[in-house]
């Protein structure tokens, strides 16, 4: 068995979400993340509909709590928000079918996929990755966990996004191109889901710019609320 002794140097803290109603935490082991999965944010950003779901992935330490302050990003002028149903994997799988898909989900919480969106835009009109744009520090704020519990899946449920008390986003569930379960799907055909995975299911229209000083408060109907401020660097 590998100890702590036995490494360089310590090895780093494991990243993790808080459980509502429980003392112990959610390990994150991956945070994976779909990207135009409501029509209206599709268009607003020039896409089509009803393309099969692509995914793209944020370090494990990327994660911010509810209540955080988070710093202006690095390197951008253009930093904003979009706020998301999050799954959390509790059972991980491959090829795993869509009516069994909820039986893989320890829980639901709400998320805001922060992003440098001048920094994504540039890397995607270059046909470079756009990780730079998504896939930075503090840039995947997120709630405390609500266990399934066997509860089946939401179909509906109102999420929304408000910037110094100002509607910025809001939408529902129902409105989703993919479902939970078809995104549970379709991602468990291209990676091996785990135990600790957390998947960030898409955002509705209305995604914009932020500044240091702005209070972000971002909801999802049964499911909880997220707070964060952001911060001059």
């Amino acid at each position: 068995m590998v100890k702590t002794e036995d490494y360089v140097f310590a090895p780093p803290h494991v990243s993790s979400v808080a459980i509502k109603g429980s003392d112990k935490r959610f390990p994150v082991h991956r945070i994976y993340c779909v990207g135009r999965n409501y029509a209206e944010h599709v268009r607003e950003m020039g896409g089509d509909e009803r393309q099969k779901p692509f995914f793209f992935q944020k370090p494990a330490d990327s994660i911010v709590e509810d209540g955080a302050a988070i710093r202006y990003p690095s390197g951008t002028v253009d930093f904003q928000h979009e706020i998301e149903l999050v799954l959390a994997i509790g059972r991980g799988g491959t090829d795993i079918e869509v009516e069994e898909a909820a039986g893989h989900i320890f829980g639901l919480t709400v998320g805001i996929d922060l992003t440098r969106r001048d920094l994504q835009v540039e890397a995607r009109q270059a046909g470079r990755p756009w990780e730079i744009g998504k896939s930075f520090d503090h840039s995947a704020p997120i709630a405390a966990i609500v266990p399934l519990n066997g509860e089946p899946l939401p179909g509906s449920g109102v999420i929304s996004l408000h910037v110094n008390g100002q509607l910025r986003q809001r939408g529902d569930l129902a409105e989703m191109i993919w479902n939970p379960a078809e995104i549970v799907s379709q991602l468990s055909r291209q990676y091996a889901l785990q135990a600790g995975d957390l998947i960030f299911t898409g955002t509705p229209a209305g995604v914009g710019p932020m500044a240091a000083g702005d209070e972000v408060i971002g909801e999802l109907d049964g499911i909880g609320s997220i707070r964060v401020a952001i911060v001059a660097a």
